[in-house]
C-alpha cells in the first residue's frame, strides 16, 4: 500500500547579526520555530543565518547562536529580518549583499519594525513604499529619502518585500504571511497558542500618541456607536447618521472619533468592512456580490476597489489564496436576504 509523503517543510531564514532585537527574534522563532503539527500546522524549517558563526549578544543578557551561514538564504522560501536596537546600526556588508541576491531571485523578504532600515541600507526599498514604527518614520525618511514611508499601516507589501510597524505589528505580519501561504486555519492555530488575535484591523494611527480632549462619557458613547456600526455593517452609515446616534454634531463627532481611534469614521468603517469581507471570503462559499452586500460595500465593484487600495489584491484572488491551502470553505446555508 502506497504511503502519502508529507509535504516538505517551508524553509524560513532568520537573518542574524549584532544589533538585532531580541523581541523580534523571539516572535519569528515563536511563529515558525515551534512544532505544531499536532494542531494541523505545517512543519516549518527555521534557521538562523549569519555571516559569522560566533554567538551574537542580544540586549537583556540574551544571545543568539547562528546555525547556518548566509549561503542558506539561497535555499529559503522566506527571509525574515528582525528590527534593531539602534535603528541606524549598519548591517554587515555580506548581509546586505545576500539580501540583494535573494530579492533578485524573487525570494519574499519580510522586515519587522526597524528591520526596514536594514532593507533600506541594502537599497531594496529605493522607490518603494515601506512602513516602520510610527516613532521612526521621520528617521527613516531623513536617512533614506529614496524610500516612500507610509505613516500609518500595520504592514504592507510591495514587490515581494514586506515591512511592518512596531513590535506587535511584527506578530501581525508573521501571522499574515502564514495565512497567505498555509491558510487561515494554520495562522489561527498559531495565534491561539500565542494567545493573540489571528489578525487585527485598523492602522497604527490608533497607537500614535495624541491628546484625547473628551470625557469618559464621550468615550463610552463613541464605543457604543462603533459597536452599533459593527453589528449593522450591511447597512449604509454616514458620518452624520453616526453623529446623530452619538448626540453630537458631525464635526464634533469626527473630531472626538479621531482622537479616540487615531483615524476618521469613514476610514475606520472601511477597515471594518474589509476585515468582515476577508472572514467571509476565507470561511464561506458565498458569491462575491453577497459578500459585498453583507459587509456594506453595496456592490462587488466597490468592494474590489477597496481591496485593491488597501490589500493590493482583489476579493477573488484573496479567496483563491486560501482555497488551495486549506481545502473547500464552509458553505453558508443561511437564507440570503434580498
Amino acid at each position: 500500500m502506497a504511503t502519502t509523503q508529507a509535504p516538505a517543510p517551508t524553509r524560513i531564514a532568520l537573518v542574524s547579526f549584532p544589533g538585532v532585537r531580541a523581541f523580534d527574534v523571539s516572535v519569528i522563532t515563536e511563529v515558525w520555530g515551534v512544532d505544531r503539527t499536532d494542531r494541523g500546522v505545517p512543519l516549518f524549517d527555521l534557521h538562523r543565518a549569519a555571516a559569522d558563526p560566533a554567538s551574537i549578544p542580544l540586549r537583556g543578557g540574551l544571545s543568539l547562536t547562528p546555525d547556518r551561514t548566509l549561503a542558506w538564504l539561497a535555499r529559503a522560501d522566506l527571509i525574515v529580518v528582525p528590527g534593531l536596537d539602534d535603528h541606524l546600526t549598519p548591517a554587515p556588508a555580506p548581509v546586505l549583499e545576500a539580501l540583494r541576491r535573494a530579492h533578485a531571485r524573487s525570494v519574499p523578504i519580510a522586515a519587522l519594525c526597524g528591520g526596514a532600515f536594514t532593507l533600506a541600507q541594502a537599497g531594496l526599498l529605493d522607490g518603494r513604499r515601506a512602513v516602520t514604527h510610527w516613532n521612526l518614520t521621520e528617521l527613516l525618511r531623513t536617512h533614506h529619502p529614496e524610500v516612500t514611508v507610509v505613516p500609518d499601516a500595520l504592514f504592507l507589501h510591495e514587490d515581494n518585500i514586506w515591512t511592518s510597524a512596531g513590535t506587535a505589528a511584527g506578530i501581525d505580519l508573521c501571522l499574515h504571511l502564514v495565512r497567505t501561504t498555509h491558510g487561515a486555519e494554520a495562522a489561527a492555530a498559531i495565534a491561539r497558542s500565542m494567545v493573540t488575535a489571528p489578525f487585527r484591523t485598523g492602522t497604527q494611527a490608533q497607537f500614535i500618541e495624541h491628546p484625547t480632549p473628551h470625557t469618559e462619557r464621550d468615550a463610552d458613547t463613541l464605543a457604543s456607536v462603533r459597536n452599533f456600526a459593527l453589528t449593522h455593517l450591511a447597512e449604509p452609515h454616514t458620518v452624520a447618521d453616526l453623529a446623530a446616534r452619538a448626540g453630537m454634531s458631525a464635526r464634533t463627532f469626527a473630531r472626538h472619533f479621531q482622537a479616540t481611534t487615531g483615524t476618521t469614521p469613514v476610514r475606520w468603517l472601511i477597515t471594518q468592512r474589509i476585515a468582515a469581507a476577508q472572514q467571509l471570503l476565507e470561511r464561506t462559499d458565498l458569491p462575491l456580490p453577497e459578500v459585498a452586500r453583507r459587509t456594506g460595500f453595496g456592490s462587488e465593484i466597490t468592494m474590489r476597489q477597496h481591496f485593491a487600495a488597501h490589500l493590493a489584491t482583489s476579493p477573488r484572488d484573496y479567496r483563491l489564496a486560501f482555497r488551495h491551502t486549506q481545502g473547500p470553505p464552509m458553505v453558508d446555508t443561511a437564507r440570503l436576504h434580498p
